[in-house]
C-alpha cells in the first residue's frame, strides 16, 4: 500500500501540514507492522508529531501567560503544543486541528480581547465549518464585578461545541484570583485532551530520536508577580500638569535595583496597592472592635487592621457585600435597584460608594469581622501603562499616572491605587511591583515602519515609551502623534519632551486637540478626520495605528473617524472600509490599549 507524503508546495497551512504530518506518521507506523504482531507501535515516535493548539485571547497578558503554562504541561503529556493569538488562525486552520485548548479573558462588559474578535466573528458566522474531528477545553478568566463575567470563554466553549467539537473538560470560569484556580484546571485538562486517539507518551518516557526537533524548553517566568510583588524604590514622583488642571498628572519612575525585571516598550507594570489608613480605621471603627483584633483566614490568625490594608479590597465594594446588605437591611432603594437588573442603575448607586457607605446604609446593623471579610474582594493590583523604553531609561520603569480625587457624602475620596502612589509613596519610598507584559501591543519589528499614535490624556504612556524607542533604535520610519486633553496651558504633558523629540526630527508629526480652548470642543478623531487624506496615506505606505486611553467612548469615537477615513479618501464603501480595517487588525497593524 502506498503511504502520501506531502509535497513542500502543497497548499496547506501551517496548522494543517502539522496535523496531515501526524496523521500520516502514525498511519506509517501502523501498517509498517507485520500482521498479528503482538508488538506495538512506537507509541512515542507517533506523539512527538502530535500538535496541541494553545489559542489564548487576552488584552493584559493574564490569558497568554496560562496559555504557555499549558504548552509547558503540555509537552510533559509527550504533545507538541503550538501558541498563538485567536486572530492568527483562520477556519481552515480551526477546521484542521484535532486538540485544541483556549484561554480567553472577557473584556470590558462581555467583550472578546482584540486579540480574539476577529476569529470569534468568523467563527460564529453561517459560514463557519463543522468541526466534528475537534477536541476541546476551555479556560475562561473575567471578573464577578463586571456584566458579561467570563462571556468570551462562555461565547467561544458553546459554540464550538455547536459546530460539533467534542469537549473533552468541562469550561473553567475564573474571577480574579485565578491563578491556583485556573491551575487546577489544567493539570486536569492538558492530560484529557493528550488522551484523545489513545494517548501520548509522556515526554520523559520519549527515546531520543536525533532527527527529531528539539522539544522546547519551558518559559522562565520572574519571581516577582501579584502575589509576589518586587519592592522598587521611587526616584521621582512629580506633578505633571499645571496648577489651573482639573486633573492631577503625575510622573513616577521606579528603580529595577536587582530585580532582574525586563520589560519592553508596550509594556504595562503592575502596582499593589495599600489601603488608605484613614478609611481603614473607619471600617474597624464601625465594626466596634480593636486593630488589633484577629481572624482565621486560610486556616491562619491574622490581625483585622494588617489584613483591611493590605488584603481586602474596601475602597469598591463587592456585589456578595452589595447583596447581604440589602437583604438584612431591608433598604428600598437598594432592593430596587437589585431587583430590576439593571446594570447602569446599579453603576449609578454604587459609584463614589465604598465598603463604609454601603455598611452605613443601616447604622443598627451589625457585622462580625470573619463575615465581613467572607464579603469581600481580594485587594487587587492595578496595572498601568508602562511610559519609558528599557533602551533609553536603563534600569528603570515610568508610570504617567492620574490621581483620583473627588469629594462624597462629606468625604474626601481617591482611587485606591493613585493617590496611594501619589500621597504615600515619595522618592525614596518603595512600592511593590511586578512586569505585565502585553505582547499584543508591541512596536513593528521594521524600522521603516510610519507608526501612528492616538493617546490623548494619560494615554500618552505607552507613546512616550514607543518615541523614545524608535530614537534608541535609530528607527528611520515616520512618527505621528494625536495628543488631547482639556486645556493646553494645563494640560499638555510632557510638552517640553514632544517639542525636544520634534526638533530632533524623531517626532515627525504632532497633532493636538485641546477640547475646552475654543467654544466648540474639539477631540484627536476631528484631527484624525481634518487629516484624513495624509492618514490614509501613512496607512497605505504600511503605517500602523495605535490607540491608547478610555475604552467606553474615545477609543470607540477614535475607531469610528478611523473607518471614515479610510471609506472616504481610500474611495471605499462602508463595507469595504470595514474590512480594510480588518485587514490591518489581521496583520497586526491596528493594536489598541484601552482601559
Amino acid at each position: 500500500m502506498l503511504i502520501p507524503y506531502i509535497p513542500e508546495d502543497a497548499p496547506f497551512t501551517g496548522d494543517q501540514r502539522a496535523w496531515l504530518s501526524g496523521f500520516l506518521a502514525g498511519l506509517h507506523s501502523r501498517l509498517a507492522m507485520p500482521t498479528g504482531s503482538a508488538v506495538q507501535p512506537d507509541t512515542a515516535s507517533v506523539a512527538a508529531a502530535v500538535p496541541l493548539q494553545i489559542l489564548y485571547g487576552s488584552q493584559t497578558g493574564n490569558a497568554e501567560a496560562l496559555a504557555q503554562d499549558a504548552a509547558d504541561l503540555a509537552r510533559q503529556h509527550g504533545l507538541d503544543p503550538h501558541v498563538a493569538s485567536l486572530d492568527a488562525v483562520d477556519m481552515n486552520a480551526l477546521a484542521a486541528m484535532r486538540r485544541l485548548i483556549v484561554v480567553t479573558s472577557t473584556y470590558g462588559e462581555g467583550e472578546m480581547p482584540d486579540n480574539a474578535q476577529l476569529f470569534w466573528d468568523a467563527v460564529a458566522a453561517d459560514s463557519a465549518p463543522r468541526l466534528e474531528g475537534l477536541y476541546f477545553a476551555v479556560l475562561a478568566l473575567g471578573d464577578t464585578s463586571y456584566d458579561g463575567y467570563c462571556k468570551a470563554g462562555r461565547d467561544i466553549d458553546s459554540r464550538l461545541e455547536a459546530l460539533g467539537a467534542t469537549r473533552t473538560a468541562d469550561r473553567l470560569d475564573c474571577d480574579v484570583e485565578y491563578e491556583d484556580a485556573a491551575a487546577a484546571w489544567l493539570a486536569g485538562a492538558v492530560p484529557s485532551i493528550a488522551s484523545v486517539d489513545g494517548g501520548a507518551a509522556p515526554a520523559s518516557a520519549q527515546p531520543e530520536a536525533p532527527a527529531a526537533k528539539p522539544a522546547k524548553s519551558a518559559s522562565k517566568r520572574s519571581p516577582w508577580n501579584r502575589k509576589n510583588p518586587y519592592r522598587a524604590t521611587v526616584l521621582a514622583n512629580r506633578v505633571l500638569s499645571g496648577p489651573q488642571s482639573s486633573k492631577e498628572v503625575r510622573h513616577y519612575a521606579f528603580s529595577l535595583g536587582d530585580s532582574g525585571l525586563t520589560y519592553e516598550a508596550g509594556d504595562g507594570l503592575g502596582v499593589k496597592p495599600v489601603n488608605h489608613p484613614e478609611l481603614v480605621d473607619a471600617l474597624i471603627g464601625r465594626l466596634s472592635v480593636d486593630p488589633d483584633t484577629t481572624v482565621t483566614v486560610k486556616g491562619s490568625e491574622q490581625r483585622l487592621d494588617e489584613l483591611l490594608t493590605h488584603s481586602y479590597e474596601i475602597g469598591v465594594p463587592s456585589m456578595d457585600l452589595i447583596e447581604a446588605v440589602a437583604e438584612r437591611s431591608g433598604d428600598d432603594e437598594l432592593q430596587h435597584v437589585l431587583q430590576t437588573g439593571d446594570r447602569e442603575s446599579l453603576d449609578a448607586w454604587t459609584w463614589g460608594k465604598d465598603v463604609l457607605d454601603v455598611l452605613a446604609l443601616d447604622p443598627a446593623l451589625t457585622i462580625e469581622p470573619a463575615e465581613l471579610l467572607e464579603l469581600l474582594r481580594p485587594l487587587q493590583h492595578r496595572v498601568y501603562s508602562i511610559s519609558s523604553s528599557p533602551l533609553a531609561h536603563e534600569g528603570t520603569v515610568h508610570l504617567t499616572v492620574a490621581s483620583v480625587r473627588y469629594r462624597s457624602a462629606e468625604r474626601d475620596r481617591g482611587g485606591v491605587c493613585s493617590t496611594f502612589l501619589a500621597d504615600r509613596v515619595g522618592e525614596g519610598d518603595g512600592a511593590g511591583v511586578f512586569l505585565s507584559a502585553n505582547k499584543s501591543f508591541r512596536l513593528p519589528s521594521d524600522d521603516d515602519a510610519p507608526v501612528i499614535m492616538v493617546g490623548p490624556g494619560t494615554g500618552i504612556a505607552p507613546f512616550r515609551a514607543f518615541l523614545h524607542e524608535r530614537r534608541a533604535r535609530n528607527a528611520s520610519g515616520r512618527n505621528w502623534l494625536f495628543f488631547g486633553d482639556q486645556h493646553r496651558a494645563s494640560d499638555f504633558i510632557y510638552e517640553d519632551e514632544l517639542n525636544a523629540l520634534s526638533r530632533d526630527g524623531v517626532l515627525s508629526r504632532l497633532d493636538l486637540a485641546f477640547s475646552r480652548d475654543q467654544t466648540e470642543k474639539v477631540y484627536v478623531q476631528n484631527r484624525m478626520r481634518e487629516n484624513g487624506k495624509e492618514l490614509y496615506a501613512w496607512l497605505e505606505e504600511g503605517g500602523h495605528f495605535y490607540v491608547c486611553g478610555d475604552a467606553t467612548r474615545m477609543a470607540k469615537d477614535v475607531d469610528a473617524a478611523l473607518h471614515d477615513v479610510i471609506a472616504e479618501h481610500g474611495g471605499h464603501s462602508a463595507d469595504q472600509a470595514e474590512d480594510y480595517v480588518s485587514e490591518l487588525k489581521r496583520a497586526k497593524r491596528y493594536l489598541r490599549d484601552v482601559y
